[in-house]
């Protein structure tokens, strides 16, 4: 009896949905799923719309489909509405990737904190880090990284799982989860418990999806050069960046967005139907040491 899923019986093009798509790793991720064959769909915040019709363009010229959708995955309405037009627009939804997130320096938790408080790395930089320890922060600014770090996460698991039993023919949902989401690190709780929120959704999702040949997993880059990890006031090239000087001390290097879709690739792949519910590290092996 060939064990060949349904998914990979089926002739139609293959539509993917990309959260954060509009730089760093989710725009290399809609790029090589366009390059694997995938129509894609790609989604951010209304602030970000010139680069996604620029990301739009790009994965036209390699003869696939695209769409840009303006969505803010903290908000379950809006998150919705983005499937549904992903669907209208491009017929269906195979491949759904949670990618969008907020990380540490995206949300300052140093109000109220003096710079004598501040851990080295805070200081050294014009960026305001979340290097703080739990008992000093705002916890409000703690739930602005929860909203889109693991409610947005669920949002988007929940209305794509949705989307993929009505199609009948199984489907891959992947979401963003971090190095700091597997292992502990001091002064950044808030980015760690919800990233770790998300190892822990997806094992959840992908048993409770395994009936309908749908796999949940999830990806935990270490240390990426992307926009969000690094600006022009902390150049990754510069030895005396945070990145920099975090690396001295671990010993890792740094990796490419393209990296992380190498890993989304696979797993988005007809053939990676046996793996499901497993948060894989492309870090280096940071959380090893």
């Amino acid at each position: 009896m060939s064990t060949t899923t349904t998914l990979q019986q089926n002739p139609t093009v293959r539509v993917a949905l990309v959260t954060g798509g509009a730089q760093g790793i989710g725009r290399a991720i809609a790029l090589r799923l366009a390059a694997d064959g995938l129509d894609v769909g790609v989604a951010d915040l209304p602030t970000k719309h010139a680069a996604l019709s620029g990301l739009v363009g790009e994965i036209e010229a390699l003869g696939r489909k695209a769409l840009a959708i303006a969505t803010d995955v903290s908000k379950e309405g809006e998150v919705r509405t983005m499937v549904d037009t992903t669907v209208l627009a491009l017929g269906r939804l195979d491949v759904m990737v949670a990618n969008a997130g907020l990380g540490d320096k995206s949300v300052s938790v140093m109000d109220g904190t003096s710079e004598s408080d501040m851990h080295p790395l805070s200081r050294c930089t014009s960026i305001r880090w979340t290097l703080t320890p739990a008992y000093l922060v705002d916890i409000a600014e703690w739930e602005r990284l929860w909203d889109v770090n693991i409610r947005g996460v669920i949002f988007c698991y929940k209305h794509a799982a949705r989307q993929m039993v009505k199609q009948g023919d199984g489907g891959r949902i992947i979401g963003a989860s971090s190095a700091a989401g597997l292992r502990g690190f001091a002064e950044t709780g808030g980015y760690c418990i919800s990233k770790a929120a998300v190892c822990s959704l997806t094992q959840t999702t992908a048993l409770e999806l395994r009936e309908h040949r749908i796999t949940v997993n999830a990806y935990a880059p270490g240390v990426i050069e992307t926009p969000m990890a690094v600006s022009k006031e902390d150049d990754i090239h510069d030895p005396g960046s945070v990145v920099k000087q975090f690396l001295k001390i671990t010993d890792f290097r740094t990796g490419q967005p393209a990296d992380v879709a190498a890993v989304v690739s696979f797993l988005a792949a007809e053939n990676a139907h046996f793996v499901t519910g497993q948060t894989i590290g492309v870090d280096d092996g940071q959380i090893l040491s």
